[in-house]
Order: structure tokens, then sequence, then C-alpha cells
């Protein structure tokens, strides 16, 4: 009987280390690149941390897509002027006709892509209709439709839905809980600032997403770009873009 109980006992433990509830907690980016995604699918649930403090020249409201005269960033204009500690769910968008102006570039710079026609309503509507008014919409806006594109059905909340406390660390830990969470995984930046110890005295592993080594695929103009919007993928690969993404292998 003894023995029953202690097979039993191993049992319950290897079943909850294979079924642990993974998170990932990252701010709302503009149309990101294919690290972002992948992320995403690697957890079961994603938290849009948009409390945090906007900051200028960064994700949030910008990325960079292939011309023909190299890279170039597309930027949704925002309010910033005197808003010095506004946070990213906070902050407006300046100008209303940006979408059409950024859809006007994205078709012309790949609609010689491979699969570009075979995408082009979608993101047409979707660019001009958007008449959100701040970037978080917009950035929720894009994420989910690219995430049921490439199949990702990870559960998507707002940091907003939890009660949050002091502290870098301590707040993440705090989602984490909440969300009973066994794991979380987290981008590379973070280890500067992330104290590992304080999850592992609260039973929650730390993993670090790995964004080196993807391979390579056939884009529209030379040279080669990994830091590119997703959409540079799927304009170029279509329903073959998992392939070229690490969580889906």
């Amino acid at each position: 009987m003894e023995m029953i109980m202690e097979r039993l006992a191993l049992d319950w433990l290897y079943w909850k280390m294979i079924n642990m509830k993974k998170i990932a907690i990252l701010q709302s980016s503009y149309i990101p690149w294919k690290g972002y995604f992948d992320l995403i699918n690697s957890v079961d649930e994603f938290i849009l941390y948009d409390d945090m403090q906007y900051t200028k020249r960064d994700w949030r409201n910008r990325n960079k897509i292939q011309t023909q005269q190299g890279l170039k960033w597309m930027s949704i204009p925002v309010e910033v002027k005197g808003k010095y500690f506004q946070k990213i769910s906070e902050t407006k968008i300046s100008e209303k006709d940006w979408a059409k102006k950024h859809w006007q570039q994205i078709k012309q710079n790949y609609s010689k892509a491979p699969y570009f026609k075979e995408y082009k309503d979608v993101f047409e509507e979707m660019y001009l209709t958007c008449s959100e008014e701040y970037l978080s919409q917009i950035n929720y806006k894009f994420i989910v439709a690219i995430c049921k594109i490439l199949g990702i059905t990870t559960n998507i909340r707002w940091s907003n839905e939890f009660k949050l406390i002091d502290g870098q660390t301590e707040k993440l830990l705090s989602i984490c809980k909440d969300c009973d969470a066994g794991v979380y995984i987290s981008g590379p930046s973070a280890k500067d600032y992330l104290d590992e110890n304080i999850f592992m005295q609260n039973n929650i592993k730390v993993e670090w997403m790995n964004y080196s080594n993807y391979p390579e695929y056939q884009q529209v103009f030379e040279p080669f770009e990994h830091g590119v919007t997703i959409l540079d993928l799927i304009f170029n690969k279509g329903e073959n873009a998992t392939k070229f993404m690490k969580s889906f292998n």
C-alpha cells in the first residue's frame, strides 16, 4: 500500500510538472516581429503590460519594413508633449490619417511579395477602418488579428485586470501568482533586473526566450533582415510562415 501511495504521489508530481501553466508579460508593440509572436505561442496566457510608462523611440508605436532603399521605420504619431509619465495605455494617437499612410507604404513595398494578394484584403480593411483613439487598442487589434492568421490560440489579457504592487520583479511575480502560473517565460533583456530567486521562492520557474538562430527566408529586398515586422514573414511565406518560427517546430 505504501509503495502504491508513493507511486501515485510521483505520478501526481510528474503530471503537475508537465502541466504547469506558462505565462508571459510584455508591453504591447505595433505589428511586432516574429519573436514577439513566438513568445505568445509559447505560453498559456499572455499579459499585455501597458500599465508601464510609455517610452519614446521604442517598439510601442513603430516597427520596420523592408524597402528597396533599405529598412524603413513606420511610426504611429502619438501625443507626448508634456506627458512625461503617461502609461502606454494612456497614450493617444495625434494624427487621424496615419493608418492610410502606413497601408500605402506596405502596399508599395510588399505588393510583389508571393503571398501579398492572399492577405491584402485582411490588412487593408484593418488599416482603412482603424479609428481607435489609443495606441494600446491599435496594437491589440493587430496582435489579435495576426495571432489568428498564424493559428495562435493563447489567451491574451491586460495588466489592468490585476492588482499591481511595487517593485519590478514583485509586480511580475504578483501577476504570475494571480494567474496560478508555474512557469514565467521572459525575453532576455529582463535579465538585467529580474530577480529569479524571488520566483524560485514562490515555486515559479523562470525560463528565458532564445531569439537566436532563426532560419532565413526569401525577402522581397536584400540584404536579409530578421528584425522587421511579422507582416514581412506573412507576405513572403504565407501559410508556411510558422515554419520559420521557433515555437511551432
